[in-house]
């Protein structure tokens, strides 16, 4: 648990993280991804993550849900416990984060293969322990919003295009209202209509007061939800205009 003095809004704190690969296949390269990248996210802000294809956003992102350990630096999350550095913390403490405060949008959906969608898009409420039956009303809700046609919601999404799961993704993305929420290219693979919902949707998190940062390639969708730009070559944060 960490004792540094943050304001009470903020929720998200990233303190000079450092990120190195190494390529055992290539002779022990070394490829520096992340050079003291940092930045704060307050309840109600979008900030997106800007740069070039091999900029570091994707690594940045899963360094921000400790999916990548860090080589150095400080991932501050303002739990409902109290402030965690889960780029320093306990696999236990990084789970139960997980489970309280930070929820994930990847761009792929990875689900056990005979799991329904329904299913799929309800676990993360289920864990938090809600009930069946709520559960079940929710994420039926956030399907039909997200435009995934009833009848799939009881197949197995491995068989569903694309589009289709990462709609499902998102329901599932979605279903909890977590405080701060990591979204990677959510509408990446959605037609407008649909881009539209998650447009939606994420203005609904920010309403509520989820601290939220994303990547987002759309420009269009970039302009409607962000509040400040992190730019990954600079590594300064400044204002959407």
């Amino acid at each position: 648990m960490m004792n540094t003095q943050l304001t009470d809004t903020e929720m998200l704190r990233v303190s000079g993280i450092s990120k190195t690969f190494v390529l055992h296949n290539q002779g022990g390269v070394s490829l520096p991804v992340l050079q003291s990248a940092g930045f704060s996210v307050r309840q109600g802000e979008c900030v997106v993550l800007l740069g070039q294809s091999g900029a570091g956003k994707s690594t940045l992102l899963r360094a921000l849900y400790a999916n990548y350990l860090v080589d150095q630096g400080e991932i501050a999350v303002n739990t409902e416990s109290g402030w965690v550095d889960i780029a320093n913390a306990s696999p236990r403490e990084v789970l139960n984060v997980r489970k309280t405060t930070l929820g994930w949008v990847s761009q792929f959906l990875r689900v056990i293969p005979r799991i329904s969608a329904l299913e799929v898009v309800m676990q993360p409420l289920l864990e938090q322990g809600e009930s069946r039956e709520k559960a079940s009303v929710k994420a039926a809700e956030l399907l039909e919003r997200l435009n995934v046609p009833e009848h799939l919601w009881h197949l197995a999404p491995a068989t569903f295009s694309g589009g289709e799961q990462q709609r499902v993704n998102i329901a599932r993305g979605f279903i909890v209202d977590s405080p701060v929420l990591l979204l990677d290219e959510p509408t990446a693979s959605l037609d407008e209509k649909n881009r539209d919902v998650v447009i939606s949707l994420i203005r609904e998190a920010k309403a509520r007061g989820a601290a939220i940062v994303g990547i987002f390639h759309d420009e269009y969708v970039r302009r409607q939800v962000a509040d400040w730009y992190y730019d990954m070559t600079s590594c300064e944060l400044k204002p959407a205009q």
